[in-house]
């Protein structure tokens, strides 16, 4: 286990066995304090590759060794990076005492140790690597915008000749091998999901004809197995030729499935009555505003019913309030499974409901009205207590469609149902 006797009180020390075991690595190790970078420990290999000494490295952070990093907000961003994934891996380069750099390939992980948070990076010295790779620059803002954004993937890609790089931990991202996807444009883009496609080629277009400062875009892709994910995409093109075209562009790809998926939750908690998961008011108030704009351009009847659970309050006084939801759920149920496919049914408040039926003149919403009727009382027949509805039904055709007039006739019709006796369905007089 780590102490911290006669050492600075942000330094770290490990048993002699284990300080041997890690002198003999052929890689850097460093172990980092996420909050302020500082070095808190490090094995032999880690302050001999700096040219410093064992007490020297812990004067140091990730701020004064790892070149390409610019102050503590920006370490903020790649310590939640860090946080985010179980190995963080990036490209970088380390400062040596006498003063050239180092290229490095780092993996970081975190944990928690005596109710410590710590960074434990290991690095390896890439700098012969890197160098046979690529003499030019270009390697260099690669490296540069692979740690600066702190995302998942790089892609580099060669406009002129529409060679596409695709980093080792993209493929992985999208499920492939090393030696798979073959690095053309298409790859990429034959991938994008259809609906997505063009908003995506648009901005990139903007980008490189200088319109955009980066190229930025949420969209699905099509991994390995033929499934889409969520990915946030960005770049920017980082060489120019003498004509100003550009000639080189370099971009990461960020995994956010998770983050879409809370949204979508979130979206659809917003948009449901929680109790029956029916739509609420609010998805019911747009659906109806966008089908009457929708009638209205094409010149179609747009129905509307108004449901109301009849003497529900009696319910709700005799049998209690648990009664009383269920109630409200099963007549959610029964309407819903009632409705035709492109109706919608929605919980307008209380022991009201809607339906809201494109393209329906009022002898059809009439029919659809009893069919919901009879589908409560059938559903609910013998049970206690007993459940009817009244349903007051509206229709307007035509191109002069208003969806206040129209739910005001069929609010009217509801009410004449319940003073016939209730438990029928009345149909609002032509306007």
């Amino acid at each position: 286990m780590p102490n911290s006797e006669n050492l600075p009180s942000s330094a770290v020390a490990f048993p002699p066995a284990a300080e041997v075991l890690f002198d003999q690595l052929a890689d850097a190790v460093y172990l980092i304090d996420p909050e302020s970078s500082r070095i808190v420990w490090g094995n032999r290999k880690a302050w001999e590759s700096l040219g410093l000494s064992r007490e020297d490295v812990l004067d140091h952070s990730v701020l004064s060794l790892q070149m390409d990093v610019h102050g503590l907000p920006q370490w903020s961003e790649i310590a939640t990076a860090i946080r985010s994934t179980d190995c963080f891996r990036f490209i970088g380069r380390h400062r040596h005492q006498q003063g050239y750099e180092l290229a490095v390939e780092v993996n970081t992980t975190h944990f928690e140790l005596d109710g410590r948070s710590y960074f434990l990076s290991v690095a390896r010295d890439i700098t012969r690597r890197v160098a046979q790779e690529d003499s030019t620059p270009r390697r260099e803002k690669q490296l540069w915008f692979a740690l600066n954004e702190a995302t998942d993937g790089l892609w580099d890609w060669d406009v002129a000749t529409g060679v596409l790089f695709f980093s080792p931990q993209l493929k992985r991202m999208l499920g492939y091998g090393p030696d798979e996807m073959a690095p053309v444009l298409e790859t990429w883009s034959d991938n994008v999901h259809p609906e997505d496609a063009p908003g995506v080629m648009a901005v990139l277009q903007e980008h490189l004809q200088g319109r955009r400062t980066r190229y930025e875009a949420e969209y699905r892709i099509r991994n390995r197995n033929g499934h889409y994910i969520w990915v946030h995409d960005r770049g920017r093109v980082c060489e120019y030729g003498p004509d100003g075209q550009p000639l080189r562009a370099v971009g990461m790809v960020q995994d956010i499935s998770t983050r879409k998926q809370m949204e979508l939750q979130l979206q659809a908690l917003a948009s449901s009555d929680m109790l029956t998961g029916l739509a609420n008011r609010y998805q019911g108030t747009t659906f109806l505003k966008s089908q009457t704009e929708l009638c209205q351009r094409l010149g179609l009847p747009l129905g509307l019913a108004f449901l109301d659970i009849d003497n529900f309050k009696a319910i709700n006084d005799v049998y209690g309030h648990l009664t009383g939801d269920r109630v409200l759920q099963e007549v959610g149920r029964a309407v819903k499974g009632a409705v035709r496919g492109a109706d919608l049914v929605c919980r307008w408040g209380g022991e009201e409901f809607i339906v809201i039926a494109p393209n329906t003149t009022a002898e059809q919403m009439a029919l659809v009205a009893e069919k919901v009727r009879l589908a409560v009382l059938n559903e609910l027949t013998g049970q206690e207590p007993p459940v009817t509805i009244s349903v007051g039904v509206a229709a307007s055709s035509g191109r002069a469609i208003d969806s206040n007039a129209l739910m005001a006739r069929a609010d009217s019709a509801l009410y004449r149902a319940k003073d016939k006796g209730r438990n029928r369905v009345e149909l609002a007089p032509e306007e």
